[in-house]
């Protein structure tokens, strides 16, 4: 959520961001109406109330002087008492009423809120997927055609490796599900490992957060506008399975005060994610590229905002350092505003080289989500010499485990369907060097 003093003051701000995003303009003329004709009702209400304050300081009185009263006065004292009684109960029925009123307006003006976006950083390319700025290419892919045969997909590799079961999974749960079976768990397990260990090396806390989610929680890191048709609810508990652990990290303070001098604090959270993928049919349908279900270590930091560009760049290097371990081309993108999502201001993606796709797939990205998620949740810092005020939020995926294997898998294969694996991950596969076919 935005801060009402840009609507008030700037409102044209926020149409250009909402129509670099290529998203409503209209919703912010709606804001600003709305925004007006709340603040006419909550005049309107602490007037009311405030008359009604001042006529009930006014029958005490008159009630005592009434009792008081010779009976020469006692007829007109009684009749300023109920008049000033009857009074009282049109001013309580006008009080309801406004209040009533007032607070309709605020959750009009709420779900408004909800239609808009983050402002998008200027620096970030205009347009949609495929309108990203190339920042950098790391890593030459390889020439199989040079080495002497055709790569293999992963599924392909999956199969002869004993790592990857889609058929069986299929059965049990239906398309865009799998199972990493032998090689293909313990290849998670050591990235998972790995991960971790990357992440606490850099400061941050390791947390398992729940997968199930309250709406609040949901709504409050930006995931029930645009991305809602991703989510999966659960309809009769009205709770949420999560499709990141960005999601539980970023709510974890909530309704909290943290210390400026505390921050940055940042955790890593390991959690299984689950997406709908509406809007994907036909894509990926083959192997573990695009799917339901999946697990995934994410990084994320609550830091002040003045240094929320600083940390941004850390991410980044973060997740450059871990896939450079992995020893997988990639390059990174500079995300256009199209697709952003609704909480980030600027995103980075880290792009790995999937060989027989011929391209470049998305495997991690981190985003700069200012201060939109903390005044949804309602966090705030506390400077030495200051008021509380919204702090900053920002996530990075570490891994995201199928895409990764998928690039592990088709990036290290040999010609027989065995993989090398990289040096990094073997202490932690019982200092394995490669994994050979099992059929």
């Amino acid at each position: 959520m935005l801060d009402a003093r840009l609507l008030r003051e700037n409102p044209d701000a926020i149409r250009e961001s909402q129509r670099r995003r290529g998203e409503s303009v209209g919703v912010v003329s709606q804001l600003v109406a709305l925004d007006e004709d709340r603040r006419a009702a909550l005049t309107r209400y602490e007037t009311l109330r405030a008359e009604q304050k001042q006529l009930g300081r006014t029958i005490g009185p008159l009630q005592g002087q009434l009792k008081k009263a010779p009976e020469s006065q006692r007829a007109a004292l009684q009749q300023r008492v109920d008049e000033a009684l009857s009074g009282a109960q049109g001013l309580a029925e006008q009080v309801k009423q406004a209040e009533q009123e007032a607070a309709e307006v605020e959750r009009e003006l709420h779900r408004a809120w909800l239609k808009v976006a983050n402002i998008v950083d200027d620096r970030s390319p205009v347009g949609g997927e495929e309108d990203f700025a190339l920042l950098e290419q790391v890593g030459t892919p390889r020439d199989f055609a040079a080495e002497g045969f055709a790569p293999k997909d992963h599924l392909e590799l999956g199969e002869l490796l004993g790592a990857i079961d889609v058929p069986r999974a299929a059965k049990v749960s239906g398309s865009r599900f799998f199972y990493l079976t032998g090689p293909g768990a313990q290849l998670e397990l050591a990235l998972l490992n790995l991960a971790m260990a990357t992440a606490t090396g850099n400061g941050f806390t390791p947390m398992i957060p729940p997968a199930l989610v309250s709406p609040t929680a949901m709504e409050g890191t930006g995931f029930l506008g645009q991305a809602a048709e991703n989510v999966y609810r659960i309809e009769g508990d009205d709770m949420y399975l999560v499709g990141t652990a960005e999601v539980p990290l970023a709510a974890y303070h909530a309704d909290e005060i943290l210390s400026e001098a505390d921050l940055p604090r940042r955790y890593v959270g390991f959690s299984p994610c689950f997406r709908r993928e509406a809007g994907s049919y036909g894509k990926d349908t083959r192997g573990i590229i695009r799917v339901h279900q999946f697990d995934k270590v994410e990084m994320f930091t609550f830091t002040a905002p003045d240094d929320a560009e600083a940390e941004h760049a850390r991410l980044l290097a973060w997740e450059r350092e871990f896939f450079d371990l992995l020893e997988v081309p990639y390059r990174v993108i500079d995300v256009a505003t199209g697709d952003l999502g609704a909480s980030a201001a600027r995103k980075f993606d880290i792009e790995a080289w999937i060989p027989t796709q011929g391209s470049y797939r998305e495997v991690t990205s981190t985003s700069n989500c200012t201060d939109f998620q903390a005044r949804r949740l309602n966090i705030r810092m506390r400077p030495e010499d200051g008021s509380p005020r919204p702090l900053a939020t920002l996530n990075g995926t570490l891994v995201a485990m199928p895409r990764t294997i998928v690039a592990i898998l088709e990036n290290h294969q040999q010609a027989d369907g065995s993989v090398v694996i990289p040096p990094a991950l073997r202490p932690y596969l019982g200092n394995r060097s490669v994994l050979e076919p099992v059929r």
